[in-house]
């Protein structure tokens, strides 16, 4: 069985279409469960009648320490092996569900499973792919990489619509910091990559709905989510052998050195006086 968790509060204005997305999936092994934080507006209010309707709604309304926090209660409740996150304004492809369930099956036990995510505008209209691979513990701390259409693209997961895994994998790793409000995703994902069977499917799976009034939007609109997760990353680069370490090192230094060349072919004019004249001095020496 796939237990989908949803957190939210005050989200009338998308709860009744998240429950309509799992509804849709037409899963007989999926049951969806709804972690309210005491909301003042009509989001029990649908959840009751919905799960009035529906047998495999299952959902509790009361105060909590935040996102993490009610993610953690969900998972605490989730009667399934597969655990899927479904923030409630983002949706999932037709028939994702059912596809997971052929999945999982085949694979050791913990795995995690990633696919594609349409990353878009509240009104649908797509802003881009995030296509999540490789998934190696380095490619996440690197974070960035340049695509075949040389557009700086992140290979990051971005959204635990397109992912999936087992519930036992919170066994090895704990559960999510309740602490961290903002970058809990990103948490989480880092542990879980060393301590499972992780595979990448190029398939897309999950819808995010990116916009502004969002936390996620705002974060990243100040600026603040940069170096919230810059120092997340540091924090847990700490944590990894020097061997490891030196890796991300190197790493990070040939990336940031390639995206300048990249950068200043495409805009020779942004060169600094600086450089063009020392480039100019080794022309005429050349001559």
């Amino acid at each position: 069985m796939i237990s989908i968790i949803t957190p939210v509060y005050n989200g009338e204005k998308f709860i009744e279409s998240c429950l309509q997305v799992v509804i849709d999936q037409n899963c007989l092994e999926v049951e969806h469960i709804i972690v309210d934080g005491g909301s003042s507006d009509k989001t029990v209010d649908i959840l009751k009648d919905k799960a009035n309707q529906y047998s495999h709604i299952r959902w509790i309304s009361e105060k909590d320490k935040g996102q993490s926090d009610a993610m953690n209660k969900g998972i605490a409740m989730a009667q399934g092996e597969i655990i899927g996150v479904l923030n409630v304004d983002d949706f999932y492809e037709i028939n994702v569900l059912n596809r997971i369930c052929e999945i999982f099956p085949t694979l050791s036990e913990p795995s995690l499973i990633i696919g594609n995510c349409n990353i878009c505008t509240l009104e649908g209209k797509l802003i881009f792919i995030n296509k999540a691979k490789p998934l190696r513990t380095i490619d996440l701390l690197l974070e960035r990489r340049i695509n075949d259409d040389g557009i700086i693209d992140s290979s990051f997961p971005l959204n635990p619509s397109a992912y999936f895994y087992h519930k036992s994998l919170h066994q090895q790793i704990g559960l999510y910091k309740v602490e961290e409000h903002y970058a809990m995703d990103v948490d989480f994902l880092l542990r879980a990559v060393c301590s499972s069977h992780v595979k990448y499917f190029n398939e897309t799976w999950g819808n995010f709905r990116y916009y502004p009034g969002t936390k996620t939007f705002d974060d990243s609109a100040t600026g603040s989510s940069l170096a919230r997760i810059e120092k997340l990353f540091n924090d847990y680069i700490k944590t990894l052998s020097l061997m490891e370490r030196w890796q991300i090192w190197l790493a990070r230094n040939i990336n940031f050195t390639f995206l300048k060349i990249f950068y200043f072919s495409k805009h020779p004019e942004r060169l600094s006086e600086s450089i063009k004249q020392r480039l100019t001095k080794q022309d005429l020496r050349k001559k």
